[in-house]
């Protein structure tokens, strides 16, 4: 279909919006009927002779069929749009739209002077994503629960609200955009649109990174049934 559409002159995302319009939504077995599956059938699997001895043994064809029983109703309730949303979900935001998003930004690598990165344009665009965004954010969050105008969130701490400010730098598509607004068509615009972009990329990398970490390490690894 991608093939076919590009082929014709029609741009090719349009393939997949339309594929994805026929990709079911609806599972074909409901939770409710899944469920009384499953119980069938975990009454009906047999324990294995030699399982208190701790040996190695095979499945019988009882037990095998059985289990495949289960996976079988496991996978049908599950929709393919879910199922599909799933499996991709990993690929695409950690690989297919970094790469998109690099590719589109027009950043010209070639004869670029790295510490140009460091001074000007770059220099004040990374500060103010990986500064002001964070600062920003946060001191505004502080001063409006500490006026006692909106609660602190339920679960959250000050530590994890650094880590969601520091996310807050990750701007690249707006920051683009307003970066080629102020220097697309002014005279040497292009040394400055070039800087700015790498400005943008690096300042959204280190706030990404900031704020992974800040979440990673506080954020509690096991929540409980109140915290739920």
């Amino acid at each position: 279909v991608w093939f076919l559409f590009l082929n014709s002159g029609i741009h090719p995302t349009i393939a997949g919006v339309l594929v994805a319009f026929c990709v079911p939504a609806h599972p074909v077995m409901h939770t409710e009927k899944f469920i009384n599956k499953i119980r069938d059938t975990v009454s009906r699997f047999p324990a294995s002779e030699n399982q208190e001895s701790g040996e190695t043994h095979i499945l019988s064809k009882e037990q095998l069929n059985l289990l495949k029983c289960v996976e079988s109703a496991s996978d049908k309730v599950i929709s393919p749009l879910q199922d599909l949303e799933d499996t991709l979900h990993p690929l695409i935001n950690y690989l297919i739209i970094p790469l998109f998003a690099f590719a589109n930004a027009g950043i010209a690598l070639d004869g670029f002077d790295l510490s140009s990165v460091f001074q000007g344009v770059s220099l004040a665009i990374f500060l103010g994503l990986v500064l002001g965004k964070f600062f920003g954010i946060f001191s505004f969050t502080f001063i409006a629960i500490k006026m006692r105008w909106v609660p602190m969130p339920h679960g959250a701490t000050w530590k994890t609200i650094a880590g969601v400010s520091a996310l807050g730098g990750i701007g690249f598509t707006v920051s683009l955009f307003i970066a080629n607004l102020s220097y697309g068509d002014m005279p040497g615009g292009e040394l400055l649109l070039n800087q700015a972009k790498m400005g943008i990329l690096l300042g959204s990398l280190l706030a990404g990174i900031i704020g992974y970490t800040l979440l990673n390490l506080f954020l509690p690894k096991h929540l409980s049934d109140e915290e739920l």
